[in-house]
């Protein structure tokens, strides 16, 4: 691949007569974001990375197989949080809960995909790719919205690298840790600040006078120098609107980090501040051994950051624009192992949440008595999840991103 240097600029920072670089990622998010339509929806996709135990999330608590198969490790009837005369959630996902009494929550179970592959890495890559022959690997299928719609941007906030799901050909997706990646008040003495300033010629509080114009794709019309101001004025005004976002509406997020990067998230919905996607990741799901000991602590963390997140959204007045969908790239064994914990299996359940969902618990429970191989099969297809999402959500063509043969689930 042949760089230009608008293509340079862009990969290693924007280099100013100063000597001096932006930081890199107010350059590529000053390309890649612009302020977005408050009427539009978003979507929060939440990563449950390690292979989530559905089984103790979703508990089918009046199986008596399900306590057999874990004399050790079943959630006891009377402290599953009843959801139906057949499931209940894990004790530690009141948050969850709350938001199911509310209507805001859809349990989908049994989700898996046909020839179900166990490691991590390739099922993983198969639900970030909707591919289960993993013949095309290029893209994901968030990629694939953003390759399409050309006007929706993404942005990804976890500590990891950029997932599959969102890489696409020709659309540069920004990839932070924290949204003070964006500030220009980095330990640099100021110098950033300085140089965009320098470069603009005007005063810091005219900093956004250009930004509309900053969105100018790399080896559009205009000399490079053009092209950096625009992207400067970009990440100036990008950088001034964090530092002018409300403060906290709700002041009551629990102390993980999970929640931290939710209350993010929230705070740059209510901004505007441009993604219509928004990907996180929460670790830790590789329970083989001493599930006890790790899950609840997870499930946790996945309840109260969540409910905390959409009372926040409702506080400041955009949870009705916002949908949450966690997934995990695979189930663990019906059965504990000997070291109290459970293996790689196949389907479980997901959570899509909000005020937008069909409220419920969708599909239907495992039986515990048919099991293939000691595992749950899957009973929907994760993509049919995906096309609700696109159709009834996004408002883009499933067929298109997915191909065909996936009826959208009934969870909007």
């Amino acid at each position: 691949m042949t760089l230009n240097r608008r293509d340079f600029m862009l990969r290693s920072g924007a280099s100013l007569a100063a000597g001096l670089t932006l930081p890199r990622v107010l350059v590529r998010t000053a390309a890649a974001l612009g302020q977005s339509d408050p009427r539009e929806r978003i979507l929060v996709l939440l990563q449950l990375s390690g292979g989530n135990d559905g089984l103790n999330t979703v508990v089918p608590y009046r199986d008596d197989a399900y306590y057999r198969l874990r004399p050790t490790l079943a959630i006891k009837p009377d402290t599953a949080l009843k959801l139906d005369d057949h499931v209940g959630l894990h004790p530690q996902l009141d948050g969850l809960r709350r938001l199911y009494d509310d209507g805001w929550l859809s349990v989908v179970q049994g989700v898996g995909y046909p020839n179900p592959n166990r490691s991590h890495f390739e099922s993983m890559d198969i639900w970030h790719s909707a591919d289960p022959t993993l013949e095309h690997r290029e893209t994901g299928w968030l990629g694939r919205v953003l390759e399409r719609e050309k006007a929706m941007q993404a942005l990804h906030l976890a500590d990891e690298p950029l997932p599959l799901a969102l890489r696409a050909e020709g659309v540069d997706v920004p990839s932070v840790h924290t949204i003070d990646s964006f500030r220009l008040n980095a330990d640099d003495g100021g110098a950033a600040r300085r140089a965009i300033f320098t470069l603009l010629d005007r005063p810091d509080e005219n900093c956004e006078s250009h930004a509309g114009h900053a969105g100018t794709p790399p080896g559009g019309s205009g000399s490079e120098a053009d092209f950096v101001r625009r992207t400067a004025a970009a990440a100036c005004a990008n950088a001034r609107r964090l530092e002018a976002l409300p403060p906290d509406a709700s002041g009551s997020y629990p102390q993980f980090g999970l929640a931290r990067r939710l209350h993010e998230i929230a705070r740059l919905i209510a901004a505007d501040f441009g993604p219509r996607i928004y990907y996180t990741s929460l670790g830790g799901f590789d329970t083989h051994a001493r599930q006890n000991t790790v899950h609840p602590n997870l499930m946790a963390e996945i309840g109260q950051s969540v409910h905390a997140f959409y009372a926040d959204l409702k506080a400041r007045g955009v949870a009705d624009r916002v949908l949450l969908v966690t997934f995990s790239e695979f189930g663990r064994r019906a059965a504990e192992n000997a070291s109290l914990g459970t293996d790689h299996g196949i389907a479980a359940p997901l959570f899509a949440a909000g005020p937008g969902v069909r409220g419920g618990v969708i599909g239907p429970s495992p039986n515990l008595s048919a099991l293939v191989d000691g595992d749950v099969p899957h009973a929907i297809d994760f993509r049919a999840v995906y096309a609700a999402i696109l159709e009834r959500w996004l408002k883009v063509s499933a067929r298109a991103v997915l191909g065909a043969g996936f009826r959208p689930v009934e969870i909007l």
